[in-house]
């Protein structure tokens, strides 16, 4: 037999991979299942961005490798959606590089930053991928809380109490993943701040800002923060793009060109056509939100009213794409309730626990699912 590497025990398969496959198995076996778990849009994103696709394939270089750092245009058209929605100033030749997929960009700023014993903050809640990657790479995680009486902002005081002489990098995102809790500018100040006293790299994950939010922010609003931090940013939830793979990273030159040197030399260039149909939907219009959050505002309306039918109590302070809910008293475990909902009611629901240890006794509804079928899974109730 070959051997595995031995990062492959530090890590295990993402949760949604496995648990889908119940949740497939379960439907295959005629069972009517309604996926409230997974943020995956169901929504397309606009006919622009179709049509600038299809125009795009029929250029003579569409089927050719692409540079490493995306077309000029798409560049520039991610500066100018900077600038427009949030005031940022970014040069697009050397401040920001296309991904393909924020995901990706988790993995090839930590190869970029981290040395095997480096310590990494990871906020508990939060996105399960900055653990796993930073198990990968040989580096330790150091969990930060965040709690509900703090409104899922971290307690800066207990943050100095940390032994933060090994921590390189600091990840946050806000609006966040998974309570949506918004963060303000003034967190974003203090986080810049902690993160110049301690020489850390500050990265914000930010890919909800567009969603069910009336004040989209961004971290490098912040003065001084292209100093001490990056940001990374996605069309998969605000442009309904999630399986295109278009994401980006953003910040000074130095870190850039260093996130540049690893994917290089994983990729060969994003596709063409691609490219085309995210440069039109960064140049889309206001109404473009408009109508997208017209939609989500519906849906998340029905969605808290089955939070409720189950005696939940909605965090109602969250934006983005999904409904963030605490379970009655008297549940222990979050896993199993929602096991007992999908195995009874064929409705799957996210438990808080996947999200690091504070989600116990949460569980996280998506609001990618039509308001029929949210209103068919209230009637199953």
């Amino acid at each position: 037999m070959i051997t595995l590497a031995n990062r492959l025990n530090t890590v295990e398969e993402y949760y949604f991979s496995s648990k889908l496959r119940e949740v497939r198995q379960l439907a295959a076996e005629g069972n009517p299942i309604i996926n409230m778990g997974i943020g995956s849009p169901d929504l397309s994103p606009s006919q622009d961005v179709i049509d600038a696709v299809i125009e795009g394939m029929k250029d003579e270089n569409a089927h050719q490798y692409q540079s490493y750092q995306g077309l000029p245009e798409l560049r520039s058209s991610i500066a100018d959606f900077y600038q427009n929605n949030y005031g940022v100033v970014l040069n697009p030749m050397t401040e920001i590089l296309p991904l393909m997929g924020s995901k990706e960009g988790i993995m090839h700023i930590s190869l970029a930053f981290l040395n095997e014993g480096d310590h990494v903050l990871i906020p508990n809640p939060g996105y399960p991928t900055y653990t796993s990657v930073t198990n990968l790479v040989g580096a330790v995680p150091v969990y930060y809380d965040l709690k509900e009486a703090t409104n899922w902002e971290p307690d800066f005081e207990a943050l100095e109490q940390l032994d933060l002489s090994k921590v390189k990098i600091m990840w946050i995102g806000y609006p966040h993943m998974p309570t949506g809790a918004r963060g303000s500018v003034a967190l974003f100040e203090k986080l810049i701040a902690f993160a110049k006293k301690h020489n850390i790299l500050l990265v914000n994950d930010n890919p909800y800002s567009f969603v069910l939010n009336d004040k989209p922010m961004s971290l490098l609003q912040v003065e001084g923060a292209k100093e001490v931090a990056m940001e990374l940013n996605s069309l998969s939830k605000t442009f309904n793009m999630a399986g295109w793979r278009v994401g980006m990273v953003l910040g000074n030159a130095a870190c850039i060109d260093a996130v540049l040197k690893v994917k290089s030399n994983m990729d060969s260039g994003m596709f063409f056509g691609i490219q085309k149909g995210a440069i039109a939907a960064l140049n889309s219009n206001k109404s473009w939100f408009d109508s997208m959050n017209a939609i989500y505002a519906k849906r998340r309306v029905l969605t808290e009213q089955l939070a409720e039918k189950l005696n939940c109590k909605v965090y109602k302070e969250g934006v983005g794409l999904f409904v963030w809910a605490k379970l009655p008293e008297g549940i222990s475990s979050s896993e199993a309730f929602i096991d007992q909902i999908l195995h009874e009611k064929y409705i799957f629901i996210t438990p808080g626990t996947i999200f690091g240890s504070n989600g116990e006794g949460y569980i996280r509804f998506a609001l990618c699912v039509k308001e029929e079928k949210i209103r068919e899974a209230i009637e199953r109730f």
